[in-house]
């Protein structure tokens, strides 16, 4: 037992030195793409999991090229059997709403609660295209928080040339609402805004959403541990500042979070909104901003907010009254 207890200690006191000695490790934590779960499902055989959906490729940057499944409409399954990635892509000019999504960390596109999403989204007449950053799923490179931001600003601008028009929203879950807003900040520099931005369980900024992390609650009584976590994210360019990009944007946005959430608490959600209510007062624009929040007792924690009866009509009430004053 004496032993047990000395081997738990040892790593217990180690795992500061390590982050300190090897700072690379954190982002592997942070990212944790190296567990490309679900094991048994082949990517480039979307049809698996999720009705009609083309996987496809594009190369973000030079030796990058990114996974990503177009979910299409139920309302044209029909008409999709037997059909080329060529005529799927052509679809995005039918003048329906798409969604980029883009996931948190951990897994891949096909995690089941993801999936289950895209469903519901398709049902709800949206194509909707989830992309797989560099270093996760069948991605290749390194995942960054530059590289991330680049990966959904890529797709965001090709998805922009296919359809015409049509209203696009990037929607990010957890981690993804840090790229979210990373590109929409990216887009508003280039002189143009964003339709409509989606953010499920976002948190205020990197530094702080780790510092709530069960494990590193743990650490947090020790003298400089914060200050070395949060000087090592600064220094590897992991900051993902939600706070500081909703300053600035003044995209239509919808912020959804429940009260439940076990990984990052409700109450960043709630910071943000206000945040952007104060933007938007200060910039002076009429764009909607809304919040949903999740009572604890309908238990949707951090990933299960799609399983809300309601969620397609939140969705599509937020973004066709975006259509209507086009």
């Amino acid at each position: 037992m004496k032993k047990v207890l000395l081997y738990l200690f040892v790593v217990y006191v180690s795992l500061p030195v390590v982050f300190y000695l090897f700072p690379w490790t954190l982002g592997h934590i942070i990212f944790c793409h190296t567990l490309r779960f679900p094991l048994l499902v082949d990517l480039s055989r979307p049809g698996d999991v999720l009705n009609h959906t083309c996987n496809f490729y594009l190369d973000t940057e030079e030796g990058v090229s990114v996974g990503v499944w177009h979910t299409l409409p139920a309302s044209q399954w029909e008409e999709a059997d037997g059909k080329s990635p060529e005529w799927y892509r052509e679809t995005l000019g039918d003048g329906r709403p798409v969604i980029i999504y883009l996931h948190g960390n951990f897994g891949t596109r096909a995690i089941p609660h993801r999936v289950e999403l895209m469903k519901m989204l398709s049902a709800a007449g949206f194509h909707v295209l989830s992309l797989d950053y560099r270093g996760f799923g069948d991605s290749t490179g390194e995942p960054s928080e530059a590289g991330l931001t680049s990966d959904a600003l890529y797709l965001y601008q090709w998805v922009k040339k296919q359809t015409g028009g049509a209203l696009i929203c990037l929607w990010g879950h957890s981690l993804g609402t840090g790229v979210v807003t990373n590109a929409a900040v990216r887009v508003q520099e280039q002189g143009s805004v964003v339709d409509a931005l989606i953010l499920e369980a976002p948190y205020t900024r990197m530094t702080e959403a780790v510092t709530v992390n069960l494990a590193a609650s743990l650490y947090m009584f020790l003298p400089g541990f914060q200050s070395l976590i949060w000087d090592l994210l600064e220094e590897n360019n992991l900051l993902f500042a939600n706070d500081e990009n909703l300053k600035v944007l003044t995209s239509p946005l919808l912020i959804l979070h429940a009260e439940d959430d076990n990984i990052i608490p409700h109450n960043m959600g709630r910071k943000l909104y206000q945040i952007s209510l104060q933007t938007k007062e200060s910039r002076r624009t009429d764009v909607p901003v809304e919040m949903v929040s999740y009572g604890a007792k309908l238990g949707l924690s951090h990933d299960n907010i799609y399983m809300d009866p309601n969620l397609t009509s939140v969705v599509g009430n937020f973004l066709q009254n975006l259509k209507k004053k086009v």
